[in-house]
Parts: structure tokens; sequence; C-alpha cells
């Protein structure tokens, strides 16, 4: 059984255009079905503003969903209330994109990734103090950082800190929003080598939201490509970077930055900007940007298909076929 089970995901935001106020529903995330499996990394990346971001923390109940299910372990999180949600999310945790924002200025490192603890009751006095040391220890960071406050560290520790938060309940799954888009290059390296050690160490399980390819690559099992708040290709790393199906997924797979020049694709621009989700194009919601759009692109909305064992595109036309 996989750990986490979605199915037909969807947010829609119900928002007011114009001098008269008239509605207009925007899908930030439409009817995504995935799973993940026990101690595997899912990637999802995308363009700014496709809705990644939104589905993690849908996923997690911070936004509720429109529609759909999302089991994990087989219990559905969306039909969950009161004491059954807030014992459900012990076993997921969530990893922020700004170390800094997400860290209470006011606590102390101690108390901050001790909270977990004392919401969900796992441990008190002198047993959560030692907890919290081994946790602290666990990301990298010295004994005496658990009676610093947040802004006495650099941006990667303070998101080791986020990480040792995160660990404190024991989670099983872990959904990390852009983890390392605040942190320096070399930094990056660190923290992602620290999440895979983890990995390994806890049996963890990941939704590694990113819009950087290269840490995808690095990290990920599978990975899913994400448009306009849709999946359009998803599929194990290796085989999605080495020969990419979906329009969409070539042109981001070719402006990557390759030292090896028998590596190095030749870079495909696209025309125009990513269609606003108030006004989606008809369709294939990527054939105005399309160099292989066809007729049928502009008429009929692809559906995410299985091509190979492993592989779903959601394209008219796969690239190579």
């Amino acid at each position: 059984m996989s750990l986490l089970d979605v199915r037909n995901l969807s947010k829609v935001y119900h928002v007011q255009r114009g001098l008269l106020g008239r509605h207009v529903d925007v899908h930030a995330v439409r009817d995504v079905s995935f799973t993940v499996e026990p101690g595997e990394t899912l990637g999802i990346v995308g363009e700014s503003g496709c809705g990644k971001s939104t589905l993690g923390r849908t996923l997690l109940r911070l936004i509720e969903p429109s529609a759909g299910s999302a089991r994990l372990e087989g219990q559905d999180l969306f039909a969950l209330r009161g004491a059954a949600l807030k014992k459900a999310r012990r076993g997921m945790q969530m990893i922020f994109q700004d170390p800094f924002a997400s860290l209470n200025p006011r606590m102390r490192v101690g108390e901050i990734v001790a909270e977990p603890l004392l919401v969900h009751g796992m441990a008190s006095g002198s047993e959560r103090r030692e907890r919290v040391h081994g946790l602290l220890e666990k990301v990298g960071l010295r004994p005496e950082a658990y009676d610093k406050y947040p802004h006495e560290f650099s941006g990667g520790q303070r998101q080791r800190i986020g990480i040792a938060r995160a660990l404190a309940v024991l989670p099983r799954l872990i959904v990390a929003d852009e983890p390392v888009s605040a942190l320096d290059v070399s930094i990056q390296a660190q923290v992602l080598n620290l999440l895979m050690d983890l990995q390994d160490e806890f049996g963890l399980s990941y939704v590694f939201i990113s819009h950087d390819l290269r840490v995808v690559e690095h990290l990920a099992h599978r990975v899913a490509v994400m448009y306009l708040g849709s999946f359009v290709e998803v599929a194990p790393v290796q085989d999605l970077f080495r020969s990419p199906r979906h329009p969409y997924t070539e042109a981001l797979l070719s402006s990557i930055p390759r030292i090896d020049a028998a590596a190095r694709r030749d870079r495909i621009v696209l025309r125009g900007d990513v269609p606003s989700p108030i006004h989606p194009p008809p369709g294939c919601p990527f054939h105005p940007r399309c160099p292989y759009a066809q007729e049928r692109c502009r008429t009929e909305v692809p559906s995410l298909r299985e091509l190979d064992p492993g592989r779903q595109v959601a394209c008219h036309f796969p690239v190579g076929e």
C-alpha cells in the first residue's frame, strides 16, 4: 500500500473581478492524482505560479481542498476534523521555504523544536529537553543552540532548525516547499545531503517542491512536472532527465546549465508567458507556447495517460512519437 494516495485533488479560489464584483473561479490545482511510496521522494517542479505550493499546503490541510481525497496510510485526511485531524498531523509535517519567517522570533530554538512535542503530548520535562537536544544534534547544530533565538543563526542554520522541528513528532511524510531556494549554493548542498541522510535513517517520504531542476535531479526518485495547476508529466527521475516526453518538460530541461558539453541540450525558448489561471486557454493549457502544437491541441484537453510503465504524459503528440 502506498504511504500517500492522492486522487482528483482540486483547489478553486473564488475571486471578484471588475467594478461589478463579478465572481471568477481560479483553479490553482486541477484534478491532480499521484502516490508516494514509503521511503520515496516525489519531486514536484514547474514555473512560479503553477500551483506547487498550493498543492503541498492542501495536502497538509493548511489550505482546505475544494475536491478530491488524500489518504495517508489508508486514512482520508480530508475527511478528518478536530482531534482526529490533530492526531493524523503527527504523521505529516512541513519544511517551509523561508527559514526565517517560519520561526517565531520571540521563541528560543529549544522552545520552537519542543513545541510539536508539547502540542501532541509526546514528552514532558527533562525528557522533552533531552529529545530536543538529540534533534538539534541530528541536524548538525551545537547544544548551545537550544537557548538562542532564530536571528542569531545563518539562513542554513535556521533551515536546520525547521527540519528539527519537522522531525520532532517522528512523521512518516514531510512536504518540503522550496526548502533550499533561499540559501547559498554551498549551503543548499549541505541541507540536501542532510535531508537524504535523515530519509535513510528514519525511513521518511518526501514531497519535494522546487523550481530548481538540478536540486530535484539530485534528490528525487520520481518527478511530477506541473503546469497551470495540473500534472503534465510524471516519470522516474532518470527517465525524465534522459528523455522528456512532454514539450514543456523538454523546454525546462533545456534551460539547465551543463558543464559537460555532451550532456547539453539545444535551448528551447518558450514564446509568451504562462497563461493566467483566471483565463486559461481552451484545449491543452500549454498549446499557446508549444512549438509542436496542432489543431487538436487548441480544442481538446489531453488526459494524463500512461505511455510506458511508470511514466504518464498529458500530451496529444508526445516528444519522440
